[in-house]
Protein backbone atom coordinates (compact mmCIF):
# COMPACT_ATOMS: atom_id res chain seq x y z
CA UNK A 1 0.00 0.00 0.00
CA UNK A 2 1.20 3.33 -0.63
CA UNK A 3 0.04 6.49 0.85
CA UNK A 4 -2.34 9.22 -1.39
CA UNK A 5 -2.54 11.47 1.24
CA UNK A 6 -0.54 13.26 3.92
CA UNK A 7 -0.06 11.10 7.41
CA UNK A 8 -1.57 13.85 9.49
CA UNK A 9 -4.86 13.97 6.49
CA UNK A 10 -4.82 10.49 7.59
CA UNK A 11 -4.44 10.87 10.99
CA UNK A 12 -7.07 13.89 11.84
CA UNK A 13 -10.20 11.91 11.49
CA UNK A 14 -8.44 9.28 13.54
CA UNK A 15 -7.49 11.41 16.64
CA UNK A 16 -11.18 12.89 16.34
CA UNK A 17 -12.82 9.32 17.42
CA UNK A 18 -10.09 8.99 20.16
CA UNK A 19 -10.68 12.26 21.59
CA UNK A 20 -14.29 11.59 22.06
CA UNK A 21 -14.36 8.29 23.52
CA UNK A 22 -15.88 6.72 20.03
CA UNK A 23 -12.08 4.72 19.44
CA UNK A 24 -10.82 3.04 23.04
CA UNK A 25 -7.48 1.37 23.65
CA UNK A 26 -7.64 -2.37 25.62
CA UNK A 27 -5.05 -3.25 27.60
CA UNK A 28 -1.50 -0.87 28.22
CA UNK A 29 0.32 0.03 24.96
CA UNK A 30 2.71 2.61 26.64
CA UNK A 31 5.16 2.67 23.42
CA UNK A 32 2.06 3.33 21.17
CA UNK A 33 0.73 5.68 23.35
CA UNK A 34 4.22 7.63 23.58
CA UNK A 35 4.38 7.79 19.75
CA UNK A 36 1.13 9.12 19.09
CA UNK A 37 1.45 11.96 21.97
CA UNK A 38 4.27 12.94 20.80
CA UNK A 39 4.70 12.65 17.39
CA UNK A 40 5.10 16.23 15.86
CA UNK A 41 4.04 16.59 11.90
CA UNK A 42 6.69 17.30 9.83
CA UNK A 43 8.96 15.27 11.50
CA UNK A 44 9.79 11.57 10.57
CA UNK A 45 6.27 9.20 11.87
CA UNK A 46 7.33 6.46 13.86
CA UNK A 47 6.65 2.75 13.50
CA UNK A 48 3.64 2.30 15.81
CA UNK A 49 1.71 5.35 14.57
CA UNK A 50 2.13 4.17 10.93
CA UNK A 51 0.87 1.25 12.26
CA UNK A 52 -2.25 2.74 13.99
CA UNK A 53 -2.96 4.68 11.02
CA UNK A 54 -3.36 2.41 8.44
CA UNK A 55 -4.93 -0.87 10.84
CA UNK A 56 -8.12 1.77 11.73
CA UNK A 57 -8.23 2.75 8.47
CA UNK A 58 -8.20 -0.28 7.13
CA UNK A 59 -11.22 -1.42 9.42
CA UNK A 60 -12.65 1.80 9.02
CA UNK A 61 -12.79 2.41 5.06
CA UNK A 62 -15.00 5.58 6.04
CA UNK A 63 -12.28 7.21 7.39
CA UNK A 64 -9.99 7.40 3.65
CA UNK A 65 -13.42 8.75 2.01
CA UNK A 66 -13.42 11.31 4.74
CA UNK A 67 -16.99 10.04 6.08
CA UNK A 68 -15.54 9.52 9.99
CA UNK A 69 -18.12 12.04 11.49
CA UNK A 70 -20.97 9.28 10.56
CA UNK A 71 -18.96 6.32 12.48
CA UNK A 72 -21.51 5.14 15.17
CA UNK A 73 -20.41 4.15 18.40
CA UNK A 74 -21.27 0.24 19.07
Amino acid sequence: MRATRGKLTRAEPIAGLTENGRLRFVGDWPELYDQLTTWTPGEPSPDRLDAFVWGITALFPELEAGEGRRLRAS
